[in-house]
């Protein structure tokens, strides 16, 4: 029997959301992730192969282009479709959260959402390794709650998973005193 995976789920609207928010507009192709480096990085930091899905909306059609990039990168794309007033990415990725916490394999959820802390948390209870990796500036203070229980580990997508090129982020966040080097913003 082959060992159980991590599961990689990927909330694609809600990041793309988040990275339109640090570079204050729509982030052009080559300022989003490398989707094959998050999946790197699941796979090194569980130390087991990662089974990578990649939720997105395609109500207003199918990106043929960044599909075939994902497949590219070792993601299964999982595009979705449903009415106006359905978050279909997020229905889809709870569906997944539940049918996971009913098998083996451990979870890196890649999202800033709130709405999945119930079934993610669900999912701790069998014992599994969790993860949640985005911008941890902009991550639910649930999931903060879940690390400090010791439910969950929490990765930056930036830092941990080393998904970009082209120099840092023009992100905002906390500096650990320690790290502070004033010399920076001089």
């Amino acid at each position: 029997m082959s060992e159980a995976p991590v599961y990689v789920l990927v909330d694609g609207e809600n990041v793309d959301r988040t990275l339109g928010q640090i570079l204050e507009g729509k982030p052009r192709p080559e300022q989003r992730p490398r989707w094959d480096r998050v999946r790197q990085f699941a796979e090194k930091t569980y130390g087991k192969p990662a089974r990578a899905l990649f939720f997105l909306n395609a109500s207003r059609g199918l990106p043929g282009t960044f599909v075939q990039a994902l497949r590219l990168a070792g993601f299964v794309p999982i595009p979705l479709v449903g009415s106006s007033d359905q978050k279909v990415v997020d229905m889809a990725i709870l569906r997944t959260l539940e049918a996971l916490a009913k098998r083996p394999g451990d979870v890196l959820l890649v999202s800033h959402d709130n709405d999945f802390r119930d079934a993610f948390a669900a999912c701790a209870a069998s014992g599994r390794r969790l993860g949640v990796l985005g911008f941890t500036e902009y991550l639910s203070g649930d999931y903060f709650e879940l690390k400090a229980a010791g439910s969950a580990e929490l990765f930056d997508l930036e830092d941990d998973a080393e998904a970009f090129e082209g120099g840092p982020l023009p992100r905002v966040r906390a500096i650990p005193i320690e790290r502070f080097d004033p010399l920076r913003f001089l």
